[in-house]
């Protein structure tokens, strides 16, 4: 059976996780890293050298890196679903898989760990506020995206959309005051009436 080692507020582990639900894979998910700990064992460190989660395991095979594990069950799984099968479908889903991850994971960094990480008391608003205009920002690249294309990799949701919908969880949260982006707000809109990114994504706290 595959297992999922990472807790469930990861925005990483998340990634996964949305992904195993769309795909109804069978799994266990056990919980690693944060208050859970178990990431710097010498058991762990030999699967994963990074220390991080999520790790998969599946039939012995063992991987990390989120988007890595994302685009392995969509393959293995997801075929023609999640991952898309024309060609240039799947590599727009690969573009902006590997966008968030250079891109705007970087640009709401610090109003994540300021506003929920940090105590209230120690909050450094200008560096929050900085990373809340530059999510903004960011974001408006894929809002015009959106704006002649329903989701990332075009006409279809496919795995593009998952590492951009956790940071669109994160960023209606942690930046309340933005400009308006209306094609991101469809798309988001129609990305978390999903039941797999409810149960995986949008009922868990951000913590």
């Amino acid at each position: 059976m595959l297992k999922i080692l990472g807790r469930n507020n990861s925005s990483n582990v998340q990634k996964v996780m949305w992904a195993v639900g769309e795909l109804a894979i069978p799994h266990e998910r056990v919980d690693v890293g944060g208050a859970f700990g178990g990431n710097k064992e010498p058991a762990y460190l030999a699967m994963n050298p990074n220390g991080l989660v999520p790790t998969m395991i599946d039939d012995g095979f063992v991987l990390w890196e989120s988007n890595a594990i994302v685009r392995y069950l969509a393959d293995k799984h997801g075929a023609g679903k999640l991952e898309p099968a024309d060609a240039k479908a799947r590599a727009l889903a690969n573009q902006w898989m590997d966008w968030q991850v250079s891109t705007v994971g970087g640009a709401i960094l610090g109003a994540f760990w300021g506003l929920i990480r940090t105590p209230p008391e120690k909050r450094d608003m200008t560096a929050i506020k900085e990373s809340q205009q530059k999510t903004a920002t960011v974001l408006k690249m894929f809002d015009d995206w959106l704006a002649k294309n329903a989701y990332a990799a075009g006409a279809a949701f496919s795995m593009g959309d998952i590492p951009l919908g956790i940071m669109g969880y994160r960023f209606y949260q942690l930046v309340p005051d933005h400009p308006p982006l209306p094609n991101l707000k469809r798309w988001y809109d129609a990305i978390s009436a999903r039941p797999a990114f409810h149960k995986h994504v949008g009922s868990v706290k951000l913590t």
